[in-house]
């Protein structure tokens, strides 16, 4: 007799009859049996079309094993990593359903005839979103029983998700409907595009990145070698190190005193005056035998260092030389920042420590760390251990008692990829390191929703301490109301990430955490000033039916009347909590708003400062004007646009390229470069789809509010959204070089934006920075060992010669002729004996994806 049911809880009842009763399911298997069937075996999907009504997909199980899979309910089960919702569907006697995010479980029924050595089950499905790109899929499908270890099949589980996705090749595999626009990019249409920019003779000469307010170059160069001496101003000693420790890089190790210390001879000499240059501004004058840096305060000191230090070549060259020039320079934004998922997928202090490196170099300032999530809890918090030992990892414990349920192709073990977190030391390095380099670190906790990472690890807490007896600990910390049988589905496919907002532990638990986040900022020498709240995509329905939210509109405390006056009832206790304590508050768009209209009304919330961050910009759904109404209602707005500043977006529209399309079809390094903040519908250029837009208040049916209160737009943010980034290189390569062009808009106003822009001028400024990238930016990032994504090159064959070109003029090109095994550099028009070749871009050791080019 078999337990029946197959509901999130069986586990530990079916494991404990296993062990009670061995063999007690003749549909079951021994481990060596999972072990083998998972090593060999192989599961495999495939993409049928994207036309249909909804899209269509395959999955098949080929049992390549020694071991058959009996007839009958056993209770194995596989599970998989799908980030589009898979409908139900019973095929051949296995069961396709949706559990929690990601997660799918096929399991046997009672009419499955078994899987015999040798054969293989096709299970057709539907999926809610569209799959047109290899990333659109999750690596490590696992089978599980209880009572034994789980096991990968061996075929998933790799980074190179082409192992076990067929070829996506044709128009309704790659195309997301019948009505999308975009042009796949080939080797061909890439050819044909890098035309433009290739044939645009471009300014010459070493060139600062971001670009200055203004630059006077003079005739002649410099040698910086070790004759020079640097003396500061005793406040700018940390700056002062900052600079040697650079130079130490160039072989250089330079003698360093505080300026009431008299030095001869060649002088590097660091300032502040904030008569002569503005708050984060600087000058910058070399000379033969001084070069001076002067800051309207320290940060604009630390600019015009890096101004300095952008003009020298990568580390390695034969001759350290810097033209002679002056320069003035100060920001166009004081909000000049880039945001970091790593609680989705989390890579390592390292690689958090090298973003803020680099971001510094291009004088970013605000480092927007999104903390927590639905799918991890990524910072130690003293006093709550289950944030991190079970929020932290990812494992297959279907109750969550030890870790969260497993998500986004981490597998079923908690050693899998994006797993881990900050302990308290980390972060607060990390803090430090950032301070020094004069970027603000803002710690995002996401809440109301996409907060279930906190909601399991309190409830965990909550059975333990309950369980020894102290039910009033217990209960201190919960989030959830145990009575709470409110029904919802989440954009990411959870229904139960809410914390509960009409508990007060809820707001206990808030302040706490907030408290301990002060005492680290403390603790590394700073002071934390501004606290990120998340607020975004809030399951509808959450809270319609909660005992606890019923005591709170009974009361009718504070004008919450019903579920619709939850969300600014929120906002208002987290308003008051940061204002206590000091801080300024942030959140997403959403978050602040009733609907796509309405904002909450400001005056309610007692901070000095709240801050919108402003992304969702789907032009045709006429969403784009919220940043202007938040930013008319008195909120400090960030553009975080969507459809330019997202770098989880492809870099082209490609299937092999990795990323989601949410927004648009793909985001290059120069639409990044092209986006005007100060113009916001002036970058409306086409649809979701690829529609061109003409006039963007035609396409929404309505006036488009204009900005009353440009005072309020505080600058702009990149955005790193993590599902499908599950590793430190994948991050670098997502973000670099898009991360440049980001800091450039974010620095410079160039003179082509507008309402109307200068096209021609844009392309003719696009070029000369394209250039700076593939001849010195890249290749500084490839002496820092770090990663980045290499544009692939156009192609193309003609009357038998292979014609070679890139979007980044100056990068080598190579091509091979025996399917990749070896690698020519391409040296002009190269004759081919054979029709077909493959091609790439190389920059040092970094490469770009090969792409086939043929007659």
């Amino acid at each position: 007799m078999r337990v029946s049911g197959r509901g999130l809880y069986r586990g530990a009842l079916a494991a404990l009859v296993m062990a009670l009763v061995p063999g007690a399911y003749a549909g079951n298997l021994s481990q060596q049996q999972l072990t083998a069937f998972g090593a060999e075996a192989k599961l495999e999907f495939a993409v049928v079309s994207n036309f249909a009504a909804k899209p269509q997909a395959r999955l098949s199980l080929s049992n390549s094993s020694s071991v058959a899979l009996p007839a009958g309910a056993g209770d194995w089960s596989i599970y998989l990593h799908s980030v589009r919702k898979l409908d139900e569907v019973e095929v051949s006697g296995l069961k396709l359903r949706h559990l929690q995010g990601d997660l799918h479980e096929i399991a046997p029924t009672a009419a499955f005839k078994g899987l015999a050595v040798g054969a293989t089950i096709e299970i057709p499905y539907s999926a809610s979103a569209h799959l047109v790109s290899y990333s659109d899929f999750m690596p490590r499908a696992f089978i599980a029983q209880p009572g034994l270890n789980a096991v990968v099949f061996a075929n998933t589980d790799s980074e190179n998700l082409q192992n076990f996705i067929a070829p996506i090749t044709t128009p309704e595999q790659q195309l997301r409907n019948n009505t999308d626009r975009y042009e796949i990019a080939t080797a061909a249409s890439r050819y044909e595009q890098n035309l433009a920019v290739n044939s645009i003779k471009v300014e010459s000469g070493n060139k600062i990145i971001p670009t200055p307010k203004q630059v006077k170059y003079r005739s002649g160069t410099v040698a910086v070698d070790g004759s020079w001496q640097v003396s500061f101003a005793g406040r700018l000693a940390g700056e002062s190190n900052y600079l040697l420790e650079q130079l130490k890089a160039y072989g250089l190790t330079l003698k360093a005193s505080a300026d009431h210390i008299a030095l001869t001879g060649k002088l590097i000499e660091l300032r502040v005056d904030a008569s002569k240059a503005e708050p984060e501004g600087y000058l910058l004058n070399i000379a033969a035998d001084k070069i001076t840096v002067t800051g309207g305060d320290n940060a604009g000191a630390f600019y015009g260092i890096q101004s300095l230090l952008s003009l020298l070549p990568a580390p390695g060259a034969s001759k350290l030389e810097v033209p002679l020039l002056s320069v003035t320079d100060a920001p166009r934004f004081d909000w000049r920042g880039m945001h970091y998922d790593m609680a989705r997928n989390f890579h390592s202090k390292e690689v958090t420590l090298r973003l803020i490196e680099q971001m510094a170099r291009y004088k970013l300032n605000k480092l927007h760390l999104h903390l927590t999530e639905d799918e991890g809890w990524r910072l130690q918090i003293p006093g709550l251990p289950e944030l991190t030992d079970i929020g932290g990892k990812r494992c297959f414990d279907l109750s969550e008692q030890s870790c969260l349920l497993t998500q986004l192709g981490t597998g079923p073990h908690a050693s899998g990829s994006g797993n881990g977190y900050y302990t308290t030391e980390d972060f607060i390095e990390i803090i430090k390191f950032a301070h020094a380099r004069h970027i603000e670190v803002i710690p995002e906790i996401d809440m109301p929703g996409h907060a279930r990472a906190a909601v399991k690890a309190m409830e965990a807490r909550y059975n333990r301490l309950l369980k020894a007896g102290d039910k009033a600990a217990a209960e201190r910390y919960l989030l959830s109301d145990p009575q709470d049988k409110s029904q919802y589905i989440t954009v990411q496919n959870y229904t139960d990430n809410s914390i509960n907002v009409c508990m007060p532990s809820t707001y206990v638990f808030v302040d706490k955490v907030i408290y301990e986040l002060q005492q680290m900022y403390r603790k590394a020498g700073t002071k934390l000033q501004t606290f990120h709240m998340g607020g975004d995509e809030v399951g509808a329905g959450s809270w319609t039916a909660s005992p606890a939210c019923e005591a709170l509109f009974a009361k009718g405390e504070q004008g919450v009347a019903g579920v619709a006056d939850l969300k600014p009832y929120f906002v208002s206790k987290l308003a008051a909590i940061t204002h206590t304590r000091g801080l300024a508050l942030a959140g997403w768009e959403d978050g602040l708003m009733y609907d796509p209209n309405n904002t909450f009304n400001r005056e309610q919330f007692a901070n000095k400062t709240v801050l919108a961050n402003a992304w969702d910009n789907i032009w045709e759904w006429g969403v784009a004007d919220r940043a202007y109404r938040l930013a008319n209602a008195g909120y400090e707005v960030i553009l975080s646009p969507g459809t330019h500043l997202y770098f989880d977006h492809p870099h082209e529209a490609h299937p092999e390229e990795r990323g989601y399309y949410w927004a648009t079809r793909y985001s290059s390094t120069e639409k990044v470069f092209g986006f005007m903040p100060d113009n916001l519908y002036a970058n409306a250029d086409k649809t979701r789809m690829g529609e061109p837009i003409g006039n963007l208040e035609a396409l929404v049916g309505r006036a488009l509010p204009g900005l009353e209160k440009p005072e309020n737009l505080r600058g702009i943010q990149g955005q790193l959204w993590s599902e499908t980034v599950r590793t430190g290189a994948q991050f670098e390569q997502m973000i670099y070089p898009r991360l440049i062009s980001l800091a450039e808009r974010a620095w410079h106003k160039a003179e082509w934006e507008g309402d109307k822009p200068d096209n021609r001028a844009r392309q003719q400024d696009w070029a000369n920075f394209a250039v700076q990238l593939s001849q010195k930016e890249l290749p500084k990032l490839a002496a820092l060992g770090g990663d980045f994504y290499l544009p692939p090159p156009g192609a193309k064959i003609e009357n038998g010669k292979l014609l070679v070109n890139t979007s980044l003029p100056g990068l080598a090109t190579e091509f091979s002729v025996d399917g990749g095994k070896s690698w020519k550099l391409v040296d002009g028009a190269e004759i081919l004996e054979s029709g077909t070749a493959k091609v790439r871009s190389r920059l040092g050791n970094v490469t770009s994806r090969h792409v086939e080019v043929g007659q």
